[in-house]
């Protein structure tokens, strides 16, 4: 159940209007509207057939949606400037992500390159393509890697982020990686849930 209702004590001087918020924030700085295109430019290119790892957001009826993907090589192809195909592999099975795209086309995409400071934006409209052989394009060097289906993106604003994110978080200072064991493993997770011990 959403909390961000009037009742809310955080929310007592809530912004409520794009007024307020230019108010606040001005404008944009001139470079933050120009970097933004309505294709895959050749360097724009270069950034995402480097990166390993995509950011999926979708929105359906019951809400949002942000689901990782990622594929050592490449997460994405860029088919041509205004299309990029992004392989379903095999996971759970929820396919929260696909139930969304057939109700609701428009995707938001976040590309991350591993040690590199800036991050790429892609907005578009999304389909999901059967086409065997598009999925038997994804196959891999063994074959044996055939996506069900393959999300097909038209792309319609793509920009590059600067990198004050994750340079603040030093996301990739191997000095502030966090040991896996500081943390609670999925399997502790899920049956904590299933014994309902889990509490707010």
């Amino acid at each position: 159940m959403s909390r961000t209702g009037s009742g809310h004590p955080f929310l007592a001087s809530a912004i409520a209007s794009e007024a307020e918020l230019d108010a606040l924030y001005g404008h944009p700085v001139p470079a933050a509207v120009t970097k933004e295109l309505g294709f895959i430019s050749q360097d724009y290119r270069r950034f995402i057939e480097q990166s390993p790892f995509v950011l999926l957001a979708t929105a359906g009826p019951e809400g949002l949606d942000c689901s990782p993907r990622g594929e050592l090589g490449g997460v994405v192809r860029v088919h041509d400037e205004r299309t990029l195909l992004l392989p379903d592999r095999r996971g759970n099975n929820r396919v929260d992500s696909l139930r969304n795209i057939v109700r609701d086309p428009r995707v938001g995409m976040l590309f991350l390159v591993p040690g590199v400071g800036e991050t790429l934006r892609l907005n578009g409209a999304a389909s999901l393509s059967t086409d065997a052989a598009l999925c038997r394009s994804f196959a891999g060097p063994q074959g044996d890697k055939v996506p069900t289906c393959v999300i097909v993106v038209d792309v319609q604003a793509v920009y590059i982020q600067c990198p004050k994110a994750l340079t603040r978080s030093q996301l990739w200072d191997p000095a502030h990686f966090v040991e896996r064991d500081r943390l609670p493993s999925v399997g502790q997770m899920i049956q904590a849930i299933a014994e309902g011990t889990v509490c707010p």
